[in-house]
């Protein structure tokens, strides 16, 4: 008991540190990076199909979720073909897939095209990032694949290894993971970081991957469908999520109520089209305190389902061995093959 509780405040210590540093990488990438104070002019929507059609091909998005879909592609079809009676679920492939669309959607789409024009949209690119693509990439079960398709030396020598590590084992810890999420949305949203990101393409990037990475670690507790140090029960994922619906909901509050634009790159990007900036703002942050609502509140419902679910089939298994227990002594009891 004293080992746990000593490991948790140790937990929480490294997620304070990663708040911290995320702050401060944040001020010194603005510092080297981002010098420009005007920040030019924004792209003119042509017309409704103009803009519907704005969407871009570029080679560092394409490649990698290129790879990510071949990849995934071939394991299954070895899964398959080595154990055609313990397949890949449809659901978890379905679910993979879908998760590289959300990426591309937001990234490639018209909301690539425009994130760095009106914050509205870059608040939705956000959301599918770590709230829609994210969640459905862990349910895809990456982890628990490439075990699958290694071979026994590779798992037992290297990945095995790695899964259990002191630093994985502390950032999957829960409240770690919990943590670490939060301090990003927190620390990249009031820190000089999200300008960086909106004036720098290379910061922009890594603005993505920090989105991206960090909510991968926050929903892999949740979902449970990988293998990992710790194994959060389904209250606990429960408690999890009702936990993460205020830190969103406040999050996207206090940009709601902000007084003024918080980033100098849309307050001084001439715009001729479109709500003014506080406005644009305003609608940004409404849509990640609604938005993240409803993605909590349905994480919560299917969350509270898988547990029933689980209930209901540890009750039937019980009644099932009680029957043979009962059956096994009927049985073996005096008399019992003696005929009437």
């Amino acid at each position: 008991m004293i080992t746990r509780i000593a490991f948790e405040r140790g937990a929480v210590a490294v997620a304070a540190r990663f708040a911290v540093l995320a702050v401060a990488a944040g001020g010194w990438l603005t510092g080297l990076l981002s010098g420009a104070l005007a920040h030019g002019v924004a792209p003119e929507p042509a017309s409704a199909t103009g803009v519907l059609l704005a969407w871009t091909f570029e080679a560092h998005v394409i490649v990698p979720l290129l790879a990510a879909a071949l990849i995934y592609r071939w394991a299954t079809g070895v899964v398959r073909r080595q154990h055609p009676d313990n397949q890949v679920p449809r659901y978890r492939i379905w679910s993979w897939y879908l998760g590289l669309v959300a990426i591309f959607i937001a990234l490639a789409s018209p909301i690539g095209r425009y994130d760095d024009t009106l914050f509205t949209i870059h608040m939705v690119q956000h959301l599918l990032l770590v709230m829609v693509a994210a969640p459905l990439l862990a349910i895809g079960a990456p982890i628990t694949l490439l075990l699958r398709v290694a071979s026994p030396s590779a798992r037992h020598r290297f990945w095995l290894p790695l899964l259990h590590s002191r630093v994985v084992k502390v950032l999957a810890f829960p409240v770690v993971a919990w943590c670490v999420f939060a301090a990003v949305m927190w620390a990249s949203h009031f820190s000089s970081l999200f300008n960086a990101a909106l004036d720098n393409d290379y910061i922009h990037l890594g603005e993505h991957a920090l989105y991206l990475g960090s909510a991968l670690l926050f929903w892999w507790p949740v979902v449970g469908a990988d293998p990992s140090p710790w194994r959060l029960p389904h209250p606990g994922r429960v408690a999890y999520l009702f936990l993460g619906m205020p830190q969103s909901s406040f999050l996207g509050l206090a940009i709601f109520s902000a007084p003024e634009p918080l980033y100098a790159h849309y307050e001084t990007l001439v715009r001729s089209w479109g709500p003014t900036p506080l406005a644009d703002q305003q609608l940004a942050g409404g849509i990640m305190w609604a938005g993240g609502d409803a993605v909590f509140l349905i994480a919560m419902i299917l969350a509270l389902w898988v547990w029933l679910r689980a209930e209901e089939r540890a009750g039937r298994l019980a009644d099932e061995k009680l029957d043979r227990e009962a059956a096994a002594s009927a049985r073996l009891a005096p008399g019992a093959d003696r005929p009437a």
